[in-house]
């Protein structure tokens, strides 16, 4: 029997991406609402690996699982590295994604091209049986688009123009997103250990 991972989210597309990530290993992928947890723990961190860690041991805690909890947020020069820790909070409590990445637009309505650089940034925690088992870190390089474009992903993703690919991560395909995403970078660092954990 496969041992049993949980993904700290409510979001399936994150819980089916990991599972994509680390498609190799032997293990029954699992999200907060499969175990019928339902509330989420204050991200009061300052950085994304504060909040990464924290989330990971408080819902291993909760439910005696092994637990892979990730922070991670899109980090706009022009802004001052805005929207940071607060991504998914970007405007407020109530906002779609779509609302999210709309507002960041108007933010950066006058803003030229060349400065519109920005990165994806994520953490990844690992925790099991009360001990941190380590983390690690990925980043994905980009301009914010003027306009969203492509209808994958989630997110920021319509808006995040990748030029090397002369597409948006919203545009490329999943395989494709996997390989230089932010997530796909830190998953890298972290499968080696998961690895050994999970013991295949």
């Amino acid at each position: 029997m496969a041992k049993a991972v949980l993904v700290a989210t409510h979001n399936l597309g994150k819980v089916l991406e990991y599972k994509d990530l680390l498609q190799d290993l032997a293990l029954d992928w699992l999200g907060l609402s499969d175990v019928g947890v339902t509330f989420d723990v204050a991200e009061t961190g300052m950085t994304f690996e504060e909040n990464a860690i924290l989330k990971a041991e408080t819902y291993s805690a909760e439910t005696g699982l092994l637990t892979l909890a990730d922070d991670s947020g899109l980090e706009v020069d022009a802004l001052n590295g805005e929207p940071g820790v607060f991504t998914a909070r970007y405007g407020g409590k109530g906002l779609t994604s779509k609302e999210r990445y709309e507002l960041l637009l108007r933010n950066l309505a006058d803003v030229p091209w060349e400065e519109r650089t920005a990165r994806f940034r994520c953490v990844i925690a690992v925790y099991d049986k009360g001990k941190l088992i380590g983390t690690a870190e990925g980043s994905c390089e980009g301009l914010i688009a003027t306009e969203p474009a492509g209808e994958g992903g989630f997110g920021y993703d319509p808006v995040f123009y990748l030029p090397d690919w002369c597409k948006t991560m919203a545009q490329l395909l999943p395989e494709e997103k996997h390989r230089i995403s932010h997530r796909g970078r830190a998953v890298a660092g972290i499968g080696p250990l998961l690895r050994r954990v999970v013991g295949n």
